[in-house]
């Protein structure tokens, strides 16, 4: 059963940071030396950008303080920990584990996977990456389930990536073989304001037609404002709208009304009162499905709790009378939201990471607050993608 440890800092010297983290770390590792627990082969590094320039020495410097771990991570505009969120500052947050070296495969651009059979992965890339969803869906085509989990690397300067050195552009991550348990779950913290629709004319990235119906009535309709009236003076309204994206085939709206995990949700990006169309951030096609939504702190609260019961009940063996599978429980986990999330927009300071603390209790957890979110073959935003690593219980 591997053993996670993590370590969490601020502070405006990056060696200082390192060494508060370290110090946590090391301590949580000499209490486990009594037990089980091998020496550590993977280790996952989320700093916040104001370190992003000493990415080099940092990772040199992990290495030194750890030999024969591999490093994966990535730059944020924030940080997480169990409880905790940095956001705007300087901080970092460690996590190492002891999963056997035959289960995982630390990959890159200049490192393509070709050792292990692939289960699922942990992706890490960079927004500015050409034709980065068709590169995401290519490497969802390379794992058996098909799932990644990750985020996009965010900062105000380099957009650095961490896998066994340090990268900008494209993807990089570990894959994980099928020994390796974990679970995941996405929220999407957006509440639909209107009906589920079939997109039945687009041009790219333009909705001409919902349903039959030009798409701009639809989407007045569904704000409750007049469609009579010029589209311009309802721009406030409007800017706070956004559209969520399914492809025909999946659900969009799961359980107690809320989008459901296949849901990719996009900003509006213009309106065509001639043609009484709608622009949305992202490449449409006759036969999927919209719904127009907002951004809804409650639903966001609610959302949250419902992916952490769901993985709890998950965990635990049923009650209904059946034999059932042992129960498990969380040795680790990986938090990546969007960087308009947070304890901000949940609330208070460090509000998202308390409410899945108080979800999952204390586990070991990192993450960062990310540039987009990766879950299954899709980039996402708005989001938030938890992912456990479990074992026995």
């Amino acid at each position: 059963m591997p053993s996670f440890v993590t370590g969490h800092a601020t502070h405006p010297d990056w060696r200082m940071a390192l060494a508060l983290a370290a110090a946590q770390i090391d301590a949580q590792r000499a209490a486990l030396e009594a037990g089980p627990s091998g020496p550590p082969t993977l280790g996952f590094a989320y700093f916040t950008d104001a370190y992003a320039a000493q990415a080099e020495a940092l990772l040199e410097d992990l290495r030194q303080r750890w030999p024969g771990v591999a490093w994966v991570g990535s730059v944020g505009v924030g940080v997480a920990a169990s409880g905790v969120e940095y956001f705007d500052e300087p901080a970092l947050a460690l996590m190492l584990c002891d999963l056997p070296a035959g289960c995982f495969e630390v990959f890159s651009g200049v490192r393509p996977l070709h050792r292990i059979a692939a289960y699922s992965a942990l992706v890490h890339a960079d927004a500015a990456t050409p034709d980065l969803a068709e590169l995401i869906a290519e490497l969802s085509d390379r794992v058996d389930s098909g799932y990644l989990f990750g985020g996009l690397a965010a900062s105000r300067g380099n957009a650095v990536q961490l896998a066994d050195g340090v990268w900008q552009g494209g993807l990089s991550g570990v894959a994980f073989s099928e020994d390796v348990a974990l679970l995941s779950r996405v929220t999407q913290g957006c509440q639909p304001v209107g009906p589920v629709r079939t997109i039945t004319r687009a041009e790219r990235n333009i909705v001409a037609e919902l349903d039959g119906a030009p798409a701009l009535p639809c989407l007045l309709h569904d704000l409750g404002l007049d469609a009579d009236h010029d589209p311009r003076q309802a721009l406030p309204r409007l800017r706070a709208t956004l559209a969520g994206l399914t492809d025909g085939d999946q659900q969009a709206v799961g359980r107690g009304g809320q989008f459901g995990a296949d849901v990719r949700v996009r900003h509006l990006v213009g309106l065509d009162p001639g043609r009484r169309a709608v622009a949305v951030a992202d490449i449409v096609e006759p036969g999927m499905r919209l719904a127009f939504c907002t951004r809804d702190v409650d639903a966001a609260r609610r959302d949250l709790v419902r992916v952490c019961s769901e993985i709890r009940e998950e965990l635990h063996p049923a009650a209904d009378g059946t034999e059932a599978a042992p129960a498990r429980r969380i040795e680790g986990a990986i938090y990546v939201s969007c960087a308009g999330r947070g304890g901000p927009h949940f609330g208070g300071p460090s509000a998202e990471l308390q409410i899945v603390r108080h979800a999952l209790g204390d586990v070991p957890l990192v993450g960062f607050f990310a540039g987009g979110e990766i879950a299954h073959r899709h980039v996402y935003g708005y989001t938030g993608v938890l992912t456990v690593f479990t074992g026995r219980a």
